[in-house]
């Protein structure tokens, strides 16, 4: 399948513009989203325009974006004291280099050194030093851990790591990279789950074509489908509809909203018919919530002729794989931040589906790979 033919919903395009509008360049997002970068520029026309600033006064996109990256310039140095001085009890030059040499990948050494008063000489001087070979390999290693571990936003763990560095050319035991880890004091993020608990209404039993049957040979063969919450300071409770396709694991639709409606279940499954030329004969799976028993999610189904599958009562295993990834979803960012409101939940689900766990986030039941990879695997 050509990517260049892949239709995107409008929500996508204003989304990507958006953060092209926040400073991220169109060649970085081209690659985090698998997008041809002439496409981004004909989204600029359209959704790009100069910026008002009031009724008499307009700004270029250029000078937006300088005075974003100013602004981004501010909050990194912020960071950078902040974790500077919860980390750095006495402040002493050991600390402050122990820290820099720490957080190297993750913020500019010399923006580091000026917000915490060293010296770059100082700083270089320091870690210069003669060292043994073993010394120079764990110091290699510790850099190429960090750089996975931040550029996965700390979301992998040491068996994960382990494996890019094995891919990377590293021949080290998953021991040590976790004693290396453990050195550094860095792991996985782990929070524990909070459990919305709903009523229990009785639901009339129906059929469950699935039965567990989690395996496919290809793609567009069997999806499951699931909503789950997120919490915000300003607008309450807000949803998350998801689909996805079992054969790669890949979030082929989803739609996020304010209210748990059937429109919203309806939604995500019309994103995931997007690119599906055909979708005679899919089978969907879902659990029993009356979003996906209602006549309007039912009437989508018959007029795709896709197959409704549903769990059974009180059987969460029916439904597992969508629930491990809202489980998923939940660990490595929804419970580590607390959101404004439902246009911050959104911008942060996009980045995390789109450009995170489809794209770049590897499965160990997918032999390591992304969900985009099988999919394209699948689709060839």
């Amino acid at each position: 399948m050509a990517h260049n033919s892949k239709r995107y919903t409008e929500e996508f395009k204003r989304q990507i513009i958006d953060l092209y509008l926040a400073g991220k360049p169109i060649a970085q997002l081209a690659e985090e989203y698998g997008l041809v970068e002439q496409t981004i520029y004909k989204w600029k026309k359209l959704y790009a325009p100069s910026i008002e600033v009031t009724d008499e006064q307009s700004i270029s996109l250029n000078d937006y974006r300088e005075l974003q990256k100013k602004v981004q310039q501010l909050e990194m140095e912020n960071e950078i004291l902040k974790k500077g001085y919860s980390h750095i009890r006495q402040k002493t030059i050991d600390e402050i280099v122990s820290f820099i040499t720490k957080y190297q990948d993750y913020y500019p050494i010399k923006l580091m050194c000026k917000v915490l008063g060293i010296n770059r000489s100082t700083y270089y001087k320091r870690i210069n030093h003669k060292s043994s070979n073993r010394d120079e390999e764990n110091k290699r290693l510790d850099e190429d851990i960090l750089t996975i571990y931040y550029d996965t936003k700390r979301r992998y763990g040491a068996p994960k790591i382990h494996h890019e560095l094995l891919v990377n050319g590293w021949h080290v035991s998953l021991k040590r990279v976790q004693r290396r880890m453990s050195l550094l004091d860095i792991h996985s993020i782990v929070i524990k789950k909070y459990r919305h608990y709903s009523c229990n209404k009785p639901v009339a039993a129906k059929a469950n074509i699935l039965k567990q049957d989690f395996t496919a040979t290809g793609i567009n063969q069997k999806w499951c489908t699931d909503i789950t919450y997120i919490h915000t300071q300003k607008d309450g409770w807000t949803y998350l509809a998801s689909v996805m396709d079992f054969y790669s694991r890949k979030i082929i639709g989803w739609a996020y909203g304010t209210t748990m409606t059937a429109e919203l279940a309806t939604k995500a499954v019309e994103n995931a018919c997007l690119n599906v030329a055909d979708t005679t004969g899919i089978i969907l799976h879902s659990d029993l919530g009356t979003q996906y028993t209602s006549e309007h999610f039912e009437k989508y189904l018959v007029k795709k002729k896709i197959h409704h599958s549903f769990s059974r009562k009180g059987c969460p295993y029916d439904n597992s794989c969508i629930e491990s990834f809202h489980s998923l979803l939940k660990k490595e960012e929804v419970y580590r931040k607390i959101y404004k409101d439902s246009e911050d939940v959104y911008n942060n689900i996009f980045e995390y589906i789109e450009s995170w766990y489809n794209r770049r986030r590897t499965h160990s039941s997918l032999g390591y790979k992304t969900p985009a990879a099988v999919h394209a695997e699948g689709a060839a």
